[in-house]
């Protein structure tokens, strides 16, 4: 029983830092309707800027959140300007293949700045663990999932509380009816783009002390995120944190049951599955949704 909830627990932690990855990427959907081929390498790039912190200026991961979210949000924006608002209105096909080839820019340019190397950025917490009841904590992913869940907490409350939030709320539900309102949306398009990667920065912070960055990272957490989006209900952030969750659970429990090379298969199998029964996701509805 004890091996059973401990499997539960590493895959609860595990779910949290994929909720944070795909949380962004579904805020994205959700006002826009693109769907961010390019997210997995704005996590690379985002690590790569938190082990630059470290490396030329000695500071922690968790502290270069005050500087690389920022940073990612930023990022966003100009990404969002230069790439995505000339193709805001274009066919699908021509959205995807912009996104796709700024991922493959983004892969590639860091193989060329940075080489083929592993990175990594080593603290006195990167392996620690507590022991509770006999049940193992691993710091570094205990620190991600509550990081997880202040991030759905923090942009629910945007999301709700604020004009812009409601804002960027209203232009996911109707785009039209909002710009009736009054509401800019090209500035709500920007601000959205820039939240989005800006999640995905807090990700990347909090993956850099237990993880290795390298420049082909994105792709492995790209297809994870898109999954955990689809599975938890597209352009819902809420779905995004479930299927996370979701998905840390089934790898865990999978790798144990059956073997690790096979996690993929059965979350994929999950995915085909959910998409024939329910294709709106576990909180999704028609339509898109913030």
């Amino acid at each position: 029983m004890q091996l059973i909830i401990q499997i539960a627990i590493s895959g609860l932690l595990m779910g949290g830092i994929y909720s944070m990855v795909s949380m962004g990427l579904s805020l994205i959907y959700g006002v826009t309707g693109i769907v961010n081929f390019a997210h997995g390498e704005f996590l690379m790039v985002a690590m790569f800027l938190t082990w630059g912190l470290n490396s030329l200026l000695g500071l922690d991961p968790y502290i270069s959140v005050i500087l690389v979210v920022p940073l990612m949000f930023l990022i966003g924006m100009l990404v969002e300007k230069t790439v995505i608002e000339p193709i805001i209105k274009a066919p699908h096909s021509m959205q995807i293949m912009a996104t796709a080839g700024l991922s493959t820019v983004l892969a590639n340019g860091a193989l060329m700045l940075m080489s083929a190397n592993y990175r990594s950025v080593i603290t006195g917490y990167s392996s620690k663990t507590l022991n509770m009841a006999g049940i193992m904590f691993n710091v570094p992913k205990l620190v991600g999932f509550f990081a997880a869940v202040a991030l759905t907490v923090l942009l629910a409350l945007f999301l709700k509380r604020t004009y812009t939030g409601r804002a960027i709320t209203a232009t996911a539900q109707d785009m039209k009816a909002a710009q009736l309102m009054g509401i800019n949306i090209k500035r709500i398009y920007l601000i959205a783009f820039g939240l989005g990667t800006a999640c995905v920065g807090v990700a990347g912070v909090v993956l850099m002390p237990m993880y290795y960055v390298f420049p082909s990272l994105g792709t492995y957490f790209c297809t994870t995120a898109f999954v955990i989006v689809v599975l938890g209900g597209m352009g819902n952030i809420y779905g995004a944190f479930v299927g996370g969750l979701v998905i840390g659970m089934v790898e865990a429990f999978s790798g144990y049951l059956l073997a690790p090379v096979y996690k993929e298969v059965v979350y994929f199998v999950i995915f085909i599955i959910i998409l024939i029964v329910k294709p709106s996701g576990i909180l999704g509805r028609s339509g898109r949704a913030a």
